[in-house]
């Protein structure tokens, strides 16, 4: 069997995402009849069904199911080579460190002074970006490092190197009665009348069923907490971020957090490893403290 062109990647995954010819015709900018030749010439190929069409519309087949995921991987990967040649082609070579806007802020601090002391280290280009999103910026290139959570990001094909481990707190309105609890347990903040816990979506970009408003940047949570409407429970070291109006209380049985430098598996940049001998050098006292 011939090897799969990235166009027919291109193709395959707009079909499979929109489950609808037309509009997936109209994202890609090309004519209806030719992206149904080639998804028909696709399967034919394959030797399987990879969608089901009826006049109701289109379904993906459990064989569609995993070339999508396959298709998105392998999409990443090609985006990502680009990336990273035309970074490593540049007069000065920029190390991209993506981390979440407010998470970790004195560890993130200390990884760049550190790096910044080695000599000949290459310039780190601090990347920041909304909760979950650092998987994506690694996979398509975007970025060559990134400041992750364990075990709430998803790590899934990266190495990484250990940084801290830390409790979590609430971030509760300043007016709230919590407020002035010394510590709380998730049952306390889970069942607040009036005060429910944000929902940030899922990596499909679904979000869990639940009470809670859908938030999906942290100066729109930070406001509604302000206003009285949600409370958050997060690593204590992501306080940075927290406003007047805020209070962070301990959360005692929530799951320690570990912060980790990550990677993609089997990169082989050696501007990538001074920077994780540097993290791993690192001392952990002083950290974010709760």
């Amino acid at each position: 069997m011939r090897d799969l062109e990235t166009r027919e990647l291109r193709y395959f995954v707009a079909v499979a995402e929109e489950l609808h010819f037309g509009r997936a015709a109209e994202r890609l900018g090309i004519a209806q009849p030719p992206l149904s030749r080639a998804i028909r010439q696709l399967e034919g190929r394959l030797g399987i069904r990879l969608l089901d069409r009826d006049r109701r519309g289109v379904a993906l087949t459990d064989a569609g199911r995993v070339l999508l995921r396959e298709s998105r991987t392998a999409l990443d990967a090609v985006a990502a080579a680009a990336r990273r040649t035309q970074r490593a082609g540049q007069p000065e070579h920029r190390l991209v460190l993506a981390t979440k806007a407010g998470a970790s802020h004195e560890l993130l601090q200390r990884l760049l002074d550190t790096a910044a002391s080695q000599p000949g280290a290459p310039p780190v280009e601090v990347l920041l970006c909304e909760v979950g999103e650092q998987a994506g910026l690694l996979r398509d290139g975007s970025a060559d490092v990134a400041l992750m959570h364990r075990p709430v990001d998803d790590l899934a094909g990266f190495d990484t190197e250990d940084l801290s481990t830390e409790g979590q707190v609430a971030i509760v309105p300043a007016r709230h009665p919590l407020a002035a609890r010394a510590h709380l347990t998730l049952a306390d903040v889970s069942v607040v009348p009036n005060l429910p816990i944000a929902r940030w979506p899922r990596l499909d970009g679904t979000y869990p069923d639940g009470p809670g408003p859908e938030v999906h940047t942290q100066s729109q949570l930070a406001q509604l907490v302000a206003l009285g409407k949600t409370l958050l429970v997060i690593p204590a070291s992501s306080r940075a971020w927290q406003w007047p109006e805020h209070v962070a209380v301990p959360v005692v049985d929530a799951p320690e957090i570990t912060t980790v430098l990550a990677w993609p598996a089997g990169s082989r940049s050696p501007a990538v490893a001074a920077l994780v001998r540097s993290a791993a050098g690192l001392p952990t006292e002083g950290v974010d403290a709760p």
